[in-house]
């Protein structure tokens, strides 16, 4: 049975009733049982069935297209003691993949037997130009010297047939020279020493003439083969389909699935999937990294849907090479990557203010999806905060996935992570880098484009965005409100209206970010024209409020999904969910809006009734306030969240010119306040009135003011105080 020495080439149909009669290392055919958080459980038999769990997967969890009851090809790990059956990932997952099919029946007479192939023959077959004999291909890495198993199976048989033809050609020999012995000898035909001469000569010239007509077609055969290896750019390889190309570009990624490894390479004009296989998980062609530029020969495949180029050869390119290779592709980049304009979604004078710094950011997030690198977007956990990362998604994940053939790939180069408030702090940027340099050392990725939405643009985001600089991703902010000189030259790009001299108190991000969205992809303007209705509050205005009606989304339809997207940040604030909020802004009829709306006013009403009865309203020396104790007052770990909960109390009290309201937690305190009012200068003169009180302004974006919990009272007076004297 020789299949039992090559087990990694065949699938078993497992009819055992115990986990432990499974052999590890072989591969099962099983059944999709369902998803867990870490990773899939799949059936090998009735009573027997493994976890396949998400740390060996070649791909993210959430884009495997397996459903409950499909068939799947799996790998045994290991069975432990208790039973529990570790599987691993197999890149083969049709039975065309396999050489074979074998049943094990532990206790029974099948084992060992040929399972009946079900395999599907139907469907168009590539068509291969070049001939299957003659040179084989090697796996990546063999060398001239060594040989695939299949090239030593096809030596033996070419010399067991010479072999065979020699025996063959002797034995008519020997006849003959039987036969001539016994018959009489005819004296004038006996051979003379010339005639011997003659007959070698002859053969000799003959011999010549074979070996320079051979001489005179190999030039040929070279040019012709040349002409075959002439390169072909990434964009046209679906037109050669089971032909071999030559490509030639960057490294942008590698990875290192259960099979082979596969670069992903990026040219002029598009990115493709290399696949190149030494053996079964190790690491083809190690010598090259993320950056080089390379030329790949192989055979375009086309792989459950997904275009692939079967490596044949790989090669790194010296500097002089390279650089031309380089100059290709910034070429191309430049011209690509950078809009012709900035065309505003409607007249409004603080993005017409920023056009220039807008189209900078516009060709950053463009140039990251051509040179294959993941962008992170961060921006607020607030509805202005999701419509603008919302925006600028709509835009990006149509360009990446026009860009790279791996149906994951949207997954793979765009995040969004919202942050709990608008400081792109140490934790945030810790965060990011921890799992950039994870991916890089991991997964041989790029160093992402960071784009900070209504974030990061005051100095309290200082260190943040120098931990991100201190290892090269680019970082750009797009913020309404004023940033801080500082925080300028800190980053790549900034779009900040107050920098272009713009008064923006009636720019809300989502606005801004919408803009952004139609400069990176022209074709989704009619797709995030009514988002910045839907970022503001209050006092949108107008022409913004047109263009949403002109879309089909009234006054009632842009509440209802300002609400909706207000109480879905809330729960889950951390993650992005990505298709939800894609469901309630672009996808979903005005059914799932109305739904969570209402949730949102039930919830908001019922916080809000409870904060009104119990709000101390003040004089302090000429202004007005209104101060609620929501440590006492308000469910703090229920919707709405304090910040929400501020402006809407400020909404419904505010009187005047000269009214302030303060919500005040356990060691923070939110303040509203109805004309401009400086927190820096607030808590710096607050903290001369309470030294004590360990006073300092967390976040000037949200009004949040934090202090030491035994200092409350003193806190809130000093805090009292200064904002009237700012008044």
């Amino acid at each position: 049975m020789d299949w039992i020495t090559h087990e990694e080439d065949v699938w078993f149909e497992f009819r055992g009733n115990s986990p432990h009669q499974l052999v590890p290392g072989r591969f099962y055919k099983g059944t999709v049982d369902g998803y867990a958080d870490f990773g899939v459980f799949v059936d090998l038999a009735a009573n027997v069935t493994g976890l396949l769990h998400r740390s060996e997967l070649d791909r993210r969890l959430e884009t495997l297209d397996w459903e409950p009851g499909d068939d799947v090809f799996v790998q045994v790990k290991n069975v432990r003691d208790n039973g529990n059956v570790d599987l691993a990932w197999s890149i083969r997952e049709t039975e065309s993949e396999f050489r074979g099919a074998r049943i094990h029946d532990p206790d029974g007479d099948a084992d060992g037997q040929p399972v009946e192939s079900e395999r599907d023959d139907s469907g168009p077959k590539p068509i291969k130009k070049r001939p299957q004999s003659g040179n084989r291909t090697r796996p990546a890495g063999a060398t001239s010297e060594s040989k695939t198993e299949a090239e030593s199976e096809a030596s033996e048989a070419d010399v067991s047939d010479a072999a065979e033809a020699e025996t063959s050609e002797t034995t008519e020999v020997e006849s003959a020279t039987d036969e001539s012995a016994t018959e009489p000898v005819d004296e004038d035909s006996t051979p003379t020493a010339a005639d011997v001469v003659g007959t070698v000569a002859a053969t000799e010239t003959t011999e010549q003439e074979a070996a320079t007509e051979v001489a005179e077609a190999e030039p040929e055969a070279a040019d012709e083969a040349e002409v075959e290896r002439e390169r072909t750019v990434l964009e046209d390889i679906d037109d050669h389909v089971g032909e071999d190309v030559r490509v030639e570009g960057e490294i942008v990624s590698v990875r290192q699935t259960g099979g082979p490894t596969v670069f992903e390479l990026r040219d002029e004009t598009a990115v493709a999937d290399c696949a190149a296989f030494v053996e079964a998980g190790v690491r083809a062609y190690p010598e090259v990294d993320v950056g080089d530029f390379v030329r790949i020969d192989g055979e375009v495949e086309r792989r459950r849907g997904e275009l692939q180029i079967e490596t044949e050869d790989l090669h790194v390119f010296d500097a002089n090479e390279a650089e031309t290779v380089q100059q290709r592709l910034a070429d191309a980049l430049s011209d690509e990557a950078r809009p012709d304009a900035v065309a505003p979604l409607a007249s409004h004078e603080p993005v017409a203010a920023v056009g220039k710094s807008l189209l900078d950011a516009a060709e950053a997030i463009r140039r990251a999806v051509l040179e294959s690198r993941p962008i992170v977007v961060r921006h607020t956990a607030t509805a202005d905060g999701y419509v603008a990362g919302a925006a600028v998604e709509r835009a990006v994940l149509p360009l990446i996935r026009s860009e790279h053939p791996r149906d994951d790939a949207e997954y793979h180069y765009f995040t969004r992570r919202p942050l709990e408030e608008a400081v792109y702090g140490m934790d945030a940027a810790t965060n990011d880098v921890s799992r950039m340099l994870e991916d890089r050392d991991r997964h041989d990725e790029k160093l992402p484009l960071v784009l900070l939405l209504g974030a990061g643009s005051t100095s309290e985001s200082l260190d943040g965005l120098g931990l991100l600089g201190v290892y090269g991703a680019e970082r750009v902010v797009v913020d309404a409100a004023p940033a801080d000189e500082e925080v300028a030259g800190e980053v790549d790009v900034l779009v900040n209206p107050a920098r272009e001299g713009s008064d923006a108190n009636d720019l809300s991000v989502g606005a801004l970010a919408s803009t952004l969205a139609v400069a990176v992809n022209e074709e989704v303007r009619d797709d995030v024209s009514h988002l910045p209705a839907v970022s503001y509050w209050e006092h949108c205005p107008e022409q913004y409020l047109d263009l949403a009606a002109d879309h089909g989304f009234d006054a009632d339809r842009v509440r209802e999904l300002r609400e909706a997207v207000a109480l879905e940040a809330y729960y889950q604030s951390y993650q992005d969910k990505r298709e939800l909020i894609a469901d309630l802004l672009f996808d979903a009829d005005e059914g799932l809006a109305g739904h969570v709306s209402e949730q949102f006013r039930i919830k908001l009403e019922d916080e809000v009734e409870t904060a009104q009865a119990n709000i101390e309203f003040r004089d302090v020396e000429d202004i007005s306030a209104a101060v609620l104790d929501a440590d006492a007052y308000s469910h703090r770990f229920d919707f709405p969240p304090t910040s929400l909960l501020a402006d809407e109390l400020h909404r419904r009290n505010r009187e005047g010119d000269k009214f302030v309201t303060v919500v005040l937690g356990t060691d923070e305190l939110y303040v509203r306040s109805t004309g401009h009012l400086d927190l820096r200068a607030v808590v710096e003169a607050a903290a001369e009135k309470a030294p004590a009180a360990g006073l300092a302004a967390a976040g000037i974006r949200e009004g949040r003011i934090e202090f030491l919990t035994g200092a409350r009272d003193e806190a809130l007076e000093a805090v009292l105080e200064a904002a009237a004297d700012q008044f």
